[in-house]
This record gives structure tokens, C-alpha cells and sequence, in this order.
């Protein structure tokens, strides 16, 4: 029984360690997120970070936060296309994912 009890403990560790990683990837990726778009709308980058951070507590995914990036390059008149901005997205997961989990 004490057996089953440790696997159930660990397996439940390894699974707070996952969810703990997932979220700090995320947030990198939007911190990387949030300077890029800053610098496309001239704004300052830290102010403009805590803006994306906020938008993505909203809801779920990361519909929010490409919706907060849509609507104020729009706002703004600049011309970058939702495939760019979606590319951006994915590129920046990766360099936030290797930043947080370096590769040996």
C-alpha cells in the first residue's frame, strides 16, 4: 500500500512541477510578446507588458491576448497581419520554452 501511496504522491508532484512550467513559459512568451508589440506601437515596453499580462487573465488560451495585440495595432494604423502576429505567438512559446527549460 505504501508503494501505491509514494506513485500517487510523485505522480502528483511531477504534475504540479508541469503546470508550474506550463505557466512560467507562458508568461515568458508574453513578456517577449509584449516588448515586441511595444516596440511596434512605441510604446514603453514594461507598461505595455503589464497590459498582455492583464489580457490574458481574461479567459482561457491565448485568444485574449492576440485580441488585446489585434485591437491596438489596429487602433494604431499599423499594418501586421494575423498570421504575423499568430507566428510571433508561436515563435516567442518556443524561445520562452527553451529559456525556461534550457536544452542540455
Amino acid at each position: 500500500m505504501s508503494t501505491l501511496k509514494e506513485r500517487e504522491e510523485a505522480f502528483e508532484r511531477k504534475f504540479a512541477h508541469d503546470e508550474e512550467t506550463k505557466f512560467k513559459i507562458i508568461s515568458r512568451r508574453n513578456r517577449l510578446l509584449g516588448v515586441w508589440a511595444a516596440k511596434k506601437l512605441g510604446k514603453d515596453p514594461e507598461a505595455y507588458v503589464s497590459e498582455v499580462i492583464k489580457a490574458d487573465l481574461r479567459e482561457k488560451g491565448d485568444e485574449d491576448v492576440f485580441r488585446k495585440i489585434r485591437a491596438d495595432f489596429d487602433a494604431a494604423g499599423i499594418s501586421i497581419s494575423d498570421e504575423e502576429i499568430r507566428t510571433r505567438m508561436v515563435d516567442l512559446l518556443t524561445e520562452a520554452t527553451n529559456q525556461i527549460n534550457p536544452q542540455d
